[in-house]
């Protein structure tokens, strides 16, 4: 349905494999049409216009004119997700002001990204926001001479920061005037003093900027091919949105934007208010809890990859496994689903025709060893030479001239361990992607999923019965052995589904977990008990491959599994419906001398009445929250206010405070083009 008396709003979705677009009714948020196109990591653009594309035919009739008539366009990704979590990012500078080398330590810097560049000068403040040293411009200057040219981002994190933001927001204008790149600071990502963990969380968003940055520019483009003058929003970790161009330099923030869109729209598709969401990407797995109406959050930050972040979202548990999922076998012949992504065979030999020849030449050739079956190719939507990665050795660069937009043997380019080394690395970094036999080879092989090239994931399977269980390739093992994938997958995927009823961090090994494992193998005995764990509460499944997994996962959980109508674009549903929100906290200190401090988003303000500092500090937060809000393209915004006080022991009223704590949240729906 077309025509002047509709108004659209469009939800996109950028996952690891697919990108979604949902076409909705703007005015009653009802699903219009939606479609799905893959992610082209190597030019974005490509997928996100072929998903919008396919979403506004998909209306049927005019698709110009139903693009005239689109109000907003709203993205939700997990590509910063997937990055954290396979340890991709840009090459970035970290600058510690005032750091001992134990909260270097401390921060995890130093361990968690192979290269990272950190630099300690000094600076920084005390507890109450003074100036403990004189922030070295001469080291810093000294930094951005030394390493400017070979990052593509600065951090900055200043101990004590969020008592007095000064030689932070120096250090980001002397940075940002010598070299033009983006600078982050730890203070607008978080306002706790646990400076290493600020810290660590500026490190990561500097290294996911040029990857947000990407995808903002892909759907720009997009909007501007098919005629759409909207504004465009991002989803949050916690599920609310912003200006894209806001988010652009905040992409840690975009941190569990997909499983967060996913809860708001599996509430909007079901119509449920209390359930376990899971949400099933080619690459991961996000878990989460909606109860009442709203999502559980978690007020310590996202935990991603192994890293916490001090970035508010959504409490959900991220772990690596998908439809795309690399699978490997032990010695014994155990099968293993792992954290990192692998481009299914079916799917490249849908694309790459010279596959099946590929798969048949190895099968015929005996001597061709255990990395038969897998291929290497640049990233979709990538052409050889059209990009210049920074950071990679001589040798790296050599493999990765030698790596084509075709998939290509990996046995025949990795032909030693140093080649294969090389390429991982190279994977690593998310310059090129590796190919083989996945889950969703598996479902193809045991004909519960069609959309790509069956023939490819049988003689992928056939290669994998020879190399793994040493027997003569047949159809019927090869059957077998994705049975066993299979299983596996639902294993997990059921054990992931209790943890998060149960309660995931307290699961012990050795524990609970041993019975978890009975029920999620589908045994439903250990001796001679009978085990039976279901969550009291709806499963909402959604995502692409859900059904190829959960109705089994729903029969050995014995629980209510839901599959909601177009629970395969959920996220860009929630993209497309979520609110705008911000919080800020700001916090005042008593001396117990009649001396009030509000550390505010500038400065630091100080006062001989506590009333009046508290009045002042919910007026710097609701005066910031609301701008926040309406720069971020909120329409009329509501305020919920928050204050939390400790007293003296012997106060008799507010001017015997100690502290306080004022929290002010704004929240707006999208202002809409009209």
């Amino acid at each position: 349905m077309t025509g002047s008396t509709k108004s659209y709003l469009i939800g996109v979705d950028t996952g690891g494999t697919y990108t979604d677009a949902a076409v909705m009714d703007a005015a009653t948020n009802k699903v219009l049409a939606s479609a799905k196109a893959l992610t082209t990591r190597g030019d974005l653009a490509v997928g996100v216009c072929e998903a919008i594309e396919r979403g506004l035919a998909a209306l049927g009739g005019d698709s110009a004119g139903a693009a005239a008539q689109v109000r907003l366009v709203s993205v939700s990704t997990t590509l910063a997700t997937n990055a954290v979590v396979e340890g991709h990012g840009s090459p970035v500078c970290v600058v510690l002001v005032g750091f001992d080398e134990t909260m270097v330590q401390r921060s995890g810097l130093s361990s968690a990204f192979p290269g990272l560049v950190v630099e300690r000068i000094a600076g920084g403040h005390d507890h109450n926001g003074g100036e403990v040293a004189k922030l070295d411009m001469t080291a810093l200057a000294g930094v951005v001479d030394k390493h400017g040219a070979a990052v593509e981002a600065f951090a900055v994190a200043s101990q004590f920061a969020v008592r007095n933001p000064a030689h932070e927001l120096a250090a980001r204008e002397f940075i940002s005037t010598k070299t033009s790149l983006p600078v982050t600071v730890s203070t607008e990502l978080a306002s706790a003093l646990d400076a290493p963990r600020r810290a660590l969380t500026a490190a990561l968003n500097a290294r996911l900027i040029s990857r947000i940055s990407l995808l903002i520019k892909a759907v720009q483009h997009a909007m501007a091919r098919f005629g759409i003058d909207a504004p465009l929003m991002m989803t949050k970790g916690d599920g609310s949105l912003a200006r894209a161009e806001t988010v652009a330099l905040r992409p840690i923030e975009t941190v569990l934007s997909g499983p967060a869109a996913s809860l708001v729209g599996a509430a909007t598709l079901s119509g449920l208010s209390d359930f376990i969401l899971s949400d099933m990407g080619g690459t991961t797995t996000d878990l989460g809890v909606l109860e009442n109406g709203r999502p559980q959050v978690n007020e310590q930050g996202a935990d991603v990859g192994g890293w916490r972040t001090m970035v508010q979202a959504i409490d959900a548990r991220t772990l690596g496994l998908g439809g795309d999922s690399e699978v490997a076998f032990d010695i014994k012949g155990a099968v293993t689903v792992g954290a990192r992504r692998s481009v299914p065979v079916s799917l490249i030999a849908s694309k790459f025709p010279h596959v099946i020849q590929q798969l048949e030449d190895d099968i015929s050739d005996a001597e061709s060893g255990s990395m038969a079956g897998q291929f290497v190719m640049l990233p979709l939507g990538r052409v050889a030479g059209d990009v210049q990665p920074a950071g990679l050795s001589k040798r790296e660069q050599e493999v990765l001239e030698s790596v084509t937009a075709e998939p290509l043997a990996l046995r025949k380019l990795a032909a030693g361990s140093g080649a294969h080394r090389t390429l991982e690395a190279l994977s690593r970094k998310g310059h090129v992607q590796l190919a083989g036999f996945t889950p969703s080879d598996a479902a193809h092989v045991l004909g519960l999923q069609d959309n790509w090239l069956r023939e490819a994931a049988v003689l992928a399977a056939r290669l994998l019965v020879r190399n793994v269980l040493q027997k003569a390739p047949s159809d019927e093992l090869a059957k077998l052995l994705s049975q066993r994938v299979w299983e596996e997958t639902v294993r997990l995927t059921g054990r992931a589904v209790l943890e998060t009823a149960l309660g995931h961090h307290a699961i012990e090994p050795g524990g609970a977990g041993g019975l978890i494992d009975v029920v999620c193998r589908g045994e439903g005995r250990r001796s001679l008990a009978r085990v039976s764990i279901s969550p009291e509460v709806p499963v909402v499944a959604v995502g692409g491959p859900v059904k190829v997994y959960y109705p089994e996962v729903g029969k050995r959980l014995e629980c209510e599994m839901v599959f909601p109508q177009s629970c395969e674009v959920a996220n860009a549903v929630g993209a497309a419906t979520g609110m705008i929100a911000r919080t800020v906290t700001i916090e005042v200190n008593g001396n117990g001398a009649g001396v009030f401090r509000v550390h505010g988003p500038q400065s630091v303000i100080q006062f001989a009445s506590a009333i009046d500092a508290i009045e002042e500090a919910n007026r710097l937060a609701r005066e910031t929250a609301g701008a926040q809000v309406s720069a971020m393209g909120g329409g009329e915004v509501s305020f919920a206010e928050g204050i939390e006080k400790f007293l003296l022991p012997d106060a008799v009223d507010d001017n015997g405070l100690l502290r306080a704590t004022v929290k002010i949240e704004a929240t707006a729906r999208p202002a809409l083009s009209l």
